[in-house]
């Protein structure tokens, strides 16, 4: 079936649109729903929409680990800021360019990459400065009720179509401050407001009781392996015997670090195995069918911060050419591109028709309780610290499946993984309980455009 409309000379956005995408019935069909309720512009609600200050992301010498948030286009995922490899600037930095900062409440959207994914500005977070690939907009004339309901309404489709139509660009689709300025806002009772607010206010509250849960998970981890003050310090001189060069097929200095042997020593001392040793590598592959959907699972779709994986739809013959490991729910993902950002999942068991995910990946089999623990190691310092060893030296970082299989994991007593791997569930169920309250809050924002159109 193909999908078509048919657009009047005078329907034409003052010459500024000419191509088919931006008339496509859906778009046309979404801004003729919201026509018919009272509205108004976002600019006309913000104090302020603006871009990041120019060449700010190439300053990476200015970023330190304490200071003023400065959010990167990577931190920004659907609500939250993501706080796995937040940065900070320092005072004098941030009052260089003052005038892109935001406050609690505020909204920040990524300008390019994943097109209309935005992030409120939490109250733990404080005041933070964007990056010049992220649009700010400064809220502070609207309630915090306010606040609330135009952050649900752009994330719910009606304000998702309007930003994805508004943005140009044929290999990189990107927006420009003029596309998030224009954006209708419905004008939403009080009531309804203070609804969504409420709403707003228990999700914030998962969502912190999920990470509480993760990190005591963690702490858990380190203090039984002796790490929870582990420095990672740099050596300026050490002596490597010509026979370790010879057997590791590396001359490169940074792979000999004391820092990797210290840990491993430390990790010796608790029934160390290697990775391989615990878990099954899945190695089955799948040739797809080109007419055929499937449900894509890719690096860009593991969150750093938290582990959760998503997915894209994709026909088969849509697919790149190393989707070919099939997924049956409840497997391992272990990233082998830039592994030290901790791109490492546990796939939802109910990820169990038609999914498919990248060879990037490592994917391993494993009992629960193992897997859960795995999860917890791999993403602290014990994995990252391995992680980053074969691939010191390179420009672009990766690592293959056998450096996988070879990781040293300590294995603590089965009462002790029991306890991990239940404060990780719990820390996954109250993340999953969010994420449906966030759906059923978007739903309810849907519905109510839809009964008054």
């Amino acid at each position: 079936m193909i999908n078509y409309s048919i657009i009047q000379k005078s329907q034409l956005e003052g010459g500024l649109r000419l191509d088919a995408e931006y008339y496509q019935p859906e778009y046309l069909n979404l801004i003729s729903n919201l026509k018919s309720q009272k509205s108004k512009f976002l600019k006309e609600l913000a104090d302020k929409v603006f871009s990041g200050p120019f060449g700010s992301t190439l300053k990476s010498e200015s970023y330190q680990m304490y200071g003023i948030p400065f959010i990167r286009i990577g931190d920004i995922s659907d609500v939250f800021i993501e706080r796995e490899n937040l940065v900070y600037i320092s005072e004098a930095e941030h009052k260089r360019i003052f005038s892109t900062h935001l406050n609690p409440g505020d909204i920040v959207f990524s300008k390019i990459g994943t097109i209309g994914r935005l992030s409120v500005i939490s109250e733990d977070l404080g005041q933070v400065n964007i990056s010049e690939n992220n649009i700010g907009i400064r809220l502070s004339k609207l309630s915090p009720q306010a606040k609330a309901g135009l952050l649900f309404f752009l994330l719910s489709k009606y304000g998702q179509l309007q930003i994805l139509r508004s943005a140009s660009g044929n290999i990189q689709q990107k927006l420009n401050v003029s596309d998030i300025e224009s954006v209708k806002v419905p004008i939403l009772s009080t009531q309804f407001q203070k609804e969504l607010w409420e709403l707003y206010k228990k999700i914030m509250q998962l969502r912190k009781q999920s990470e509480s849960l993760y990190s005591q998970a963690e702490d858990l981890l380190l203090e039984e392996l002796g790490l929870k003050n582990f420095e990672v310090e740099e050596d300026l001189s050490y002596i490597v015997n010509l026979s370790e060069i010879k057997s590791s097929h590396r001359a490169d200095a940074e792979y000999f670090q004391p820092k990797y042997n210290k840990l491993v020593e430390k990790l010796k001392k608790h029934n160390a195995k290697l990775l391989k040793g615990l878990v099954g590598r899945v190695k089955a592959k799948t040739r797809a069918k080109s007419e055929k959907v499937y449900k894509y699972i890719e690096i860009s779709d593991i969150s750093i911060g938290s582990g959760d994986v998503g997915f894209n739809e994709i026909i088969g013959k849509e697919l790149p050419a190393n989707a070919r490991i099939p997924i049956k729910g409840g497997e391992l993902l272990v990233s082998k591109v830039r592994p030290t950002r901790g791109a490492i999942a546990i796939v939802p068991n109910n990820f169990d028709n038609n999914f498919i995910c990248s060879g990037a990946f490592s994917v391993f089999s494993a009992p629960e309780i193992m897997k859960e623990y795995l999860f917890i190691v791999l993403r602290s310092i014990v994995g990252k610290l391995q992680f980053e060893k074969p691939t010191t030296g390179t420009s672009y970082p990766t690592i293959i499946d056998e450096d996988v299989e070879n990781l040293i994991i300590p294995v603590l007593p089965r009462s002790t993984q029991q306890k991990i791997a239940d404060l990780v569930q719990k820390s996954h169920e109250a993340r999953l309980k969010a994420k449906q309250l966030l759906e059923e809050t978007k739903n309810k924002v849907e519905n109510l455009i839809e009964i008054k159109s």
